[in-house]
């Protein structure tokens, strides 16, 4: 049978770049579920390192906020800092680098940093994901809100444990079973 062709629809290892937004420290703790967003935002992170896929990340007011929290700052390396509410001008020349046209986002807070960057990310022609489980807000009803405006502007909704496995794409594979045993992970 012949291999099928390349659905534009799906994020693989070779179209996709992963970005996390400002998973900090002193705003975090104020982020309903933190422990579950940096859980999922990890097990993003691992996938995408097991898989290839470059990940980026940025720091809103590192002076203020503090830094990336741990084990996502040792994965993530030297990030940008950045005042704009968008991480568009943080990252534009690094993603022109990587010439990827999807990409996947988590982080906080949904309603200000990543709603911006998911709007500028859509007006600059790409197409973008965000892993609903790996975003948060201090607000529920700013969570669900953003969530709806994101999505009615084109931003596709997933999960961490969809976006693993659409990565991933086939089984019996040796990065699958790395991929299944994220996916396997007891969560906090």
């Amino acid at each position: 049978m012949p291999e099928p062709l390349p659905n534009p629809l799906l994020m693989t290892p070779e179209n996709t770049v992963l970005l996390v937004i400002d998973l900090q420290e002193k705003l975090l703790p104020s982020i309903p579920d933190g422990g579950r967003i940096v859980w999922n935002t990890r097990r993003l992170l691992d996938g995408a390192e097991i898989l290839g896929i470059p990940a980026l990340g940025t720091e809103q007011y590192r002076k203020g906020l503090g830094a990336t929290v741990e084990p996502l700052a040792s994965k993530l390396g030297e990030l940008p800092d950045k005042l704009h509410f968008s991480s568009c001008q943080a990252i534009a020349a690094k993603l022109a680098e990587l010439n990827r046209p999807k990409i996947l986002i988590a982080g906080i807070e949904a309603h200000v940093c990543v709603q911006q960057t998911a709007l500028d990310l859509l007006s600059l022609g790409y197409d973008v994901y965000l892993a609903a489980d790996a975003t948060g807000s201090r607000f529920s009803h700013d969570y669900e809100i953003a969530l709806r405006r994101m999505e009615s502007t084109g931003v596709t909704l997933t999960t961490t444990e969809a976006a693993l496995f659409e990565w991933c794409r086939v089984a019996g594979t040796p990065q699958f079973k790395q991929i299944s045993q994220l996916v396997r992970e007891e969560g906090p």
